[in-house]
């Protein structure tokens, strides 16, 4: 296995904030990841229910002293974080005082050559989440171009997908998170040194399109809103502008904003399900020197109104 680096919760401060956690509050880390997030919130008093459907993140929660507790104070469960609804009404809780989620691939998961998530190291061409499941090798190596272009087109904003996507097909069989950058490089005319690496796009979007992440974050959120109680808090960080998007539409539709003049919002009439919306955070100059990856994380929030809760994205 190979060595990661020291796992650096990003905005870390600011979802503590907005989360506001109090002794004996019940909260929901829904990507638990290494357990940034989840530490803080349980050294503030909380008790924390951890969703995530790595295996490895959940067998190395369960090491934690708080899950031995009586009553535990940390709770793990071994689901995709759109479950969260009836996996907690399984275990009797029916609503909650606040949500983080943290979208995304994990530091954990980038840092392991073998899960094959990233490129900087060669390994398998895996990229599963659950580790269960269809892979990124078994998506490429058997769907056609159209398909595959139109995965690197949606996901990852590949402007040149097309080409890339005969360039695969023509490869086949790749079998290493290398054999992947090479084509997709190749297909590019990628010149050592430039600054970015043009596989970057296309390495998101097929993991994106394996894991089912843009559903899973818009099941999510409409988990939280059915979860969180009246005054509960939601906290959202992700890391690109599709997520981004997701959630920012969501939280406006949500506080009952409709589009209009982006210097004017205009009201849609719907009564509002969460309030205290207020503007994106942003990593600070510090955080970013500290954490490169919290370069492009973006924090998004909302409280909780006593309105009912709408029906679930079908």
């Amino acid at each position: 296995m190979s060595a990661a680096q020291p796992h650096i919760p990003v905005l870390l401060d600011e979802v503590v904030a907005a989360l506001d956690p109090q002794p004996g509050d019940v909260l929901v880390d829904a990507t638990f990841g290494a357990g940034g997030y989840t530490r803080a919130l349980l050294d503030r008093g909380a008790t924390v229910h951890a969703f995530d459907r790595d295996p490895d993140a959940i067998a190395s929660g369960r090491t934690w002293r708080e899950t031995e507790e009586n009553p535990p104070r940390l709770v793990l469960h071994a689901h995709r974080f759109s479950q969260m609804v009836a996996t907690l009404a399984d275990v009797g809780v029916a609503a909650v005082d606040g949500v983080v989620m943290d979208i995304g691939v994990s530091s954990m998961q980038l840092d392991q050559a073998e899960r094959g998530f990233a490129f900087s190291s060669d390994g398998p061409l895996d990229m599963r989440m659950s580790q269960s499941g269809t892979s990124a090798a078994d998506f490429l190596n058997e769907a056609d171009a159209d398909t595959i272009a139109d995965v690197l087109y949606q996901y990852g904003e590949e402007r040149q997908s097309r080409r890339i996507a005969r360039a695969i097909v023509a490869a086949r069989p790749l079998e290493t998170t290398g054999d992947l950058a090479r084509v997709v490089r190749g297909a590019l005319g990628y010149r050592e040194g430039a600054p970015k690496d043009p596989a970057t796009r296309s390495f998101q979007a097929v993991r994106i399109h394996v894991n089912g992440e843009l559903d899973e974050l818009r099941d999510g959120l409409f988990a939280a809103e059915t979860l969180l109680r009246p005054g509960g808090r939601l906290a959202v960080v992700s890391f690109h502008s599709l997520e981004d998007r997701i959630v920012k539409r969501f939280l406006r539709e949500a506080a009952g904003e409709r589009q209009g003049s982006r210097h004017l919002p205009q009201t849609s009439g719907e009564p509002a399900i969460f309030t205290d919306i207020g503007k994106a955070v942003r990593a600070t100059k510090d955080e970013i020197a500290r954490n490169p990856r919290s370069r492009s994380a973006i924090l998004r929030r909302g409280v909780r109104t006593a309105e009912p809760a709408r029906r679930m994205a079908a």
